[in-house]
């Protein structure tokens, strides 16, 4: 009897889409059909998705998927899943959900962004784990990391003396890159970085467009970099994801960055503010999870 393996997949691409409805149509059933479940976003600008399921399902889509020829190059990044349910189903996520928005990623300016077949016309420079590596180790306390995420994100593990930007959402960082916190940046090498790589595609190309002259991305982002150096590199805690496992690590010697916001106790579990209408995720230890849901400040009364 075969053992089920239980498989997500993140990836992105960023290509020119002439109908992306018909996209939508076609990658739903295509999931549907295999089982899957996550989330896809397409736009005129290409595809986001982070899907799970059975081994043998996901490869089938990979290969579909890349017999469309714009999505032929897409970087599909494997992680474990958690289980599936007794219909193979990923118990990482509750539906499949694919949808047609204006931007893949929302940073709330899609008129900003110029995509071509080769993909997000003037980001930045694409920069490699080992090529990361060799910038620092040719320009030292120069180089600045620059948090592409969520503030809450960078809580449980971030880049060694990374700037992390105070955004709750991608949608805020324009304003935050308008309001000159950062302009004494302008003139170093600054490195962005996120989970995958698909926020730093937009949030370098921004950067660039507001006058910092040396900005890179880092190529695959998190992900790929973990799997290249684990926690024996530049990367310090847990990686926050974006589904039921909240959280992944690189080896079996993970730093706890993440502190309680109740008792202060060293954590990287994370879940949603008890209030329904908040989306902004805590970092709490379990055992205070335990006594009480807990709730962000604006929704602590």
């Amino acid at each position: 009897m075969r053992v089920a393996i239980p498989k997500i997949l993140l990836y992105y691409v960023f290509t020119p889409l002439a109908d992306p409805e018909a996209i939508r149509l076609w990658q739903r059933d295509l999931g549907e059909s295999l089982g899957l479940r996550g989330r896809i976003l397409i736009s005129k600008d290409g595809l986001n998705g982070t899907v799970g399921g059975d081994l043998p399902a996901l490869k089938r889509y990979v290969r579909k998927t890349r017999q469309y020829a714009p999505f032929a190059g897409i970087d599909f990044k494997w992680s474990e899943g958690t289980g599936l349910d007794e219909n193979g189903a990923s118990l990482d996520f509750p539906r499949l959900v694919v949808k047609v928005r204006d931007e893949i990623v929302s940073f709330g300016s899609p008129e900003a962004l110029t995509v071509d077949a080769g993909g997000v016309v003037g980001g930045g420079t694409r920069l490699a784990p080992a090529e990361l590596h060799a910038l620092v180790a040719e320009r030292g306390d120069e180089v600045v990391f620059f948090d592409g995420r969520n503030a809450f994100e960078a809580e449980i593990g971030r880049f060694r003396g990374a700037v992390v930007p105070d955004v709750a959402n991608t949608r805020e960082f324009a304003a935050e890159l308008d309001s000159g916190k950062y302009d004494h940046l302008k003139g170093q090498p600054v490195v962005t970085y996120c989970t995958g790589g698909i926020r730093c595609e937009v949030l370098s190309s921004l950067m660039k467009d507001r006058g910092f002259g040396e900005v890179y991305q880092l190529e695959g982002g998190i992900v790929r970099y973990g799997e290249a150096f684990g926690d024996d590199g530049l990367w310090d805690g847990s990686l926050y994801v974006f589904d039921e496992r909240m959280s992944v690590d690189f080896s079996d010697h993970t730093t706890v960055l993440g502190r309680c916001r109740v008792c202060g106790a060293g954590t990287k579990n994370m879940l949603n503010c008890r209030d329904l209408s908040c989306r902004e995720q805590l970092v709490v230890c379990q055992d205070c999870v335990a006594l009480a849901a807990p709730a962000c400040v604006a929704h602590a009364a």
